[in-house]
């Protein structure tokens, strides 16, 4: 069979029938065999026998119901389908089949709910058979479609809710209703190192709530005296690729971008060192962050630097060390065509306009234009964090590192 030799192999397990004539697989390929041949009839009579030799095998039952299907038999081939996934609630293929069944029958909301079931068990569509790639791309459609369906009977039904409450701050319910229509994912923090338990999932924090953000949007414009100033130079000394991981270590998604001059970094501090000679060169802007509540861990924070993207560039989703501190982006250079992705909410820089958020959500940036992108970028501590927290925090990491150090 593996050869493509069915006539050979059925003959073989003929063969295995006449020696052992309830052998669960001869009589399941022995009837595949006969309802190629288009004798769905002769088929069910292998396939009954294979499922009374083998009754929790939803394989029998599958294939039971592909040649009800065959013979125009909709009841039966469901009923056969039920069966299978009692026998296993998870069989890919018999989840697929019911979902297909249900389009036929018009059950079109019903389908997008099994093919979304389907779709959290299925296999890449790399190790799938081509047949199965092209059911699970029409489940996909019928999924999407069927959200986009939901998200508008909802936003219906909400309708004279939100005019009561016309001026209220919606977004998060905006973003409650899509995730649970499915136009929308659920993303969570995903910290590569330290995850603090109990901080809010925010993807973007109100800047209402950091005072101190006014003082570096006022000296937006002396920051980018200086970063000009910088970019001015012929060699533009000090600017470095961000991404740079060794020969040897898995670079996965920032393969393209490993060693790029495409996305570059001019620093202040990185690693929580304070880089003087680059400070005074910058001095208003070392000033302004100074005044922010810059985390502070030796050997690891803050990060302050200017982050520039070359034109169609794009920095791939990923995910930040920790969310015991934020970023805050202050756009400096901004050709238009620039966005940038926290979860589920894509927002275009505005110049001078800064903006904080948790990158331990995935984020991505795009700069789409033809022109040169450049941002100041800083981290702080997460607001949520108390002194004590901070302190622990930074003692936590500075003691893992140390146990570590000899390993």
């Amino acid at each position: 069979m593996a050869l493509g030799r069915r006539d050979d192999a059925a003959q073989l397990w003929s063969q295995v029938l006449t020696l052992a004539p309830q052998h669960p697989q001869a009589l399941l390929h022995s009837g595949q065999f006969v309802l190629q041949r288009g004798d769905a009839r002769g088929a069910l009579e292998y396939f009954a026998k294979a499922q009374s030799a083998s009754p929790k095998d939803p394989v029998a039952a599958l294939n039971i119901a592909f040649a009800h299907r065959s013979l125009g038999d909709t009841k039966a081939e469901f009923e056969a389908l039920e069966r299978a996934l009692a026998a296993d609630p998870y069989f890919f293929p018999a989840l697929l089949s019911k979902a297909a069944l249900l389009v036929r029958l018009g059950r079109r909301r019903a389908a997008a709910r099994i093919y979304k079931d389907a779709m959290t068990i299925a296999p890449p569509d790399s190790e799938l058979a081509p047949e199965l790639q092209r059911a699970m791309e029409r489940g996909r459609e019928i999924v999407r479609e069927n959200a986009q369906s939901l998200d508008a009977f909802l936003s219906s039904r909400m309708g004279s809710i939100r005019e009561r409450h016309a001026g209220a701050n919606l977004a998060r319910f905006e973003e409650c209703q899509a995730i649970a229509a499915g136009t929308k994912k659920i993303y969570r923090p995903q910290p590569t190192m330290l995850d603090y338990p109990g901080l809010p999932t925010i993807q973007y924090y109100d800047n209402a709530d950091f005072p101190w953000l006014k003082g570096i949007e006022a000296a937006r414009d002396k920051i980018h005296e200086e970063l000009l100033a910088l970019l001015a130079e012929e060699k533009k000394e000090g600017f470095g690729p961000y991404v740079r991981h060794e020969t040897g270590a898995p670079v996965n998604q920032w393969e393209e971008l490993n060693f790029s001059p495409r996305w570059s970094a001019y620093f202040l501090w990185q690693d929580g060192k304070r880089l003087d000679d680059h400070c005074r060169r910058c001095p208003r802007t070392t000033q302004a962050v100074e005044a922010a509540p810059l985390i502070q861990i030796p050997g690891f924070a803050p990060a302050v630097f200017f982050s520039t993207l070359d034109p169609h560039t794009r920095i791939p989703a990923h995910t930040g060390v920790t969310n015991a501190r934020l970023i805050v982006h202050l756009p400096l250079i901004l050709p238009g065509k620039c966005y940038f992705r926290v979860g589920n909410d894509t927002r275009e820089w505005q110049d001078g306009k800064a903006w904080i958020f948790d990158d331990t959500m995935e984020h991505e940036a795009r700069n789409d234009s033809d022109k040169l992108r450049v941002i100041l970028i800083f981290d702080i501590w997460n607001p949520y964090l108390s002194a004590a927290e901070r302190d622990l925090v930074s003692e936590l990491l500075l003691s893992t590192r140390e146990y570590y150090r000899d390993a």
